[in-house]
């Protein structure tokens, strides 16, 4: 099997794969409350055209595949999607993120397809909070879809939490005291200036060295977890709270980003492959569609023009940059 290996050394395993580039919430670093214009439907890859990608990169040694958005649980018939990307030879674990407005309802449907496990989004456990980031939906039917995944067997389950400075920076304590009492994997995330570099994002960009700090006053004596981190915790650099039953990571592409261990190629709802999140550099995979051959060095050439890192550090600090960043939003790409 010819692997997907890239110029720095990088073998590729995991595919990010977006279904849609709508949601039933407007986050304020994702997306404005107003104004989106989404793909038209038409625009969207079937899933039989999904399918046939995933064919080609399981044949090159993909074996993770992300089911992202948007919010990928608008998508009809998402189930049925899951349980044809399980089938094909190779791949090993298909997750899902989401923002779990939906999941209690297709929780139990998505585990019998073949779905292995979830990310949830919460950014807060405050419910007027809540409506302000995502400025619309209720946290009551969030967390109404962790219970559900958690009882349908969606685990280990992790909570992503984008941290935002002057915003939910005073919930870090909340949430580590969630991962302290309760088996769940909490991931606080730092804001990236995906599609938008104005002031919101360097005035609300807060470095997670802040939640060790947060531990730290909080008395708590915490340990590495990296060993017993959960499946698929990727760039997570992952802690415990000495005596808890949970654990909590920082993902941090700005103040420590990981693009050395990147193994991960993206796949968006129109159907463009991203070496990159950041960059603008996409590949078109709609030409290649019924030919192996085109699809195979598709992949390739993927591989050929991903770039050694992302650079969002350099942006933060006001420094030139060596490519041109995107221009879509991280609901278009499918984060």
């Amino acid at each position: 099997m010819q692997e997907l290996i890239d110029r720095y050394g990088r073998k590729h395993t995991y595919l990010r794969i977006s279904v849609t580039d709508r949601c039933n919430l407007r986050c304020l670093y994702c997306m404005p409350e107003e104004g989106m214009t989404f793909m038209e439907q038409s625009k969207l890859l079937s899933f039989d055209d999904i399918a046939e990608v995933v064919e080609t990169a399981a044949g090159f040694g993909i074996s993770k595949l992300r089911i992202t958005g948007g919010e990928p649980l608008v998508r009809p018939n998402l189930d049925q999607l899951i349980g044809r990307l399980s089938s094909i030879s190779g791949i090993k674990e298909i997750a899902l993120t989401t923002n779990g407005l939906l999941l209690a309802n297709q929780a139990q449907k998505l585990k019998d397809a073949g779905l292995s496990r979830v990310n949830i989004s919460l950014d807060t456990l405050d419910s007027a909070r809540f409506r302000f980031i995502a400025r619309r939906g209720e946290l009551r039917r969030v967390l109404e879809g962790v219970e559900a995944a958690a009882k349908a067997g969606l685990g280990p389950i992790k909570l992503n939490c984008v941290l935002l400075k002057g915003i939910n920076e005073d919930e870090i304590a909340e949430f580590l005291r969630m991962s302290y009492e309760q088996p769940l994997h909490i991931r606080f995330i730092e804001y990236m200036p995906i599609g938008h570099d104005d002031a919101g994002w360097r005035n609300h960009y807060l470095p997670l060295s802040r939640v060790l700090e947060v531990a730290n006053a909080q008395g708590y004596a915490i340990d590495s977890a990296n060993d017993e981190a959960p499946q698929g915790s990727g760039p997570s650099e992952n802690w415990k709270i000495r005596g808890g039953v949970g654990t909590f990571g920082l993902i941090h592409p700005i103040s420590d980003h990981f693009c050395k261990s990147c193994n991960r190629l993206r796949l968006t709802a129109d159907g463009h492959i991203k070496p990159c999140l950041y960059w603008m550099d996409e590949l078109n995979v709609r030409p290649a569609l019924g030919s192996k051959d085109a699809m195979n060095r598709l992949f390739l050439r993927a591989m050929d023009i991903k770039p050694e890192n992302h650079e969002m550090a350099a942006l933060l600090a006001g420094e030139a940059q060596s490519h041109i960043p995107t221009e879509r939003r991280m609901s278009q790409i499918g984060g």
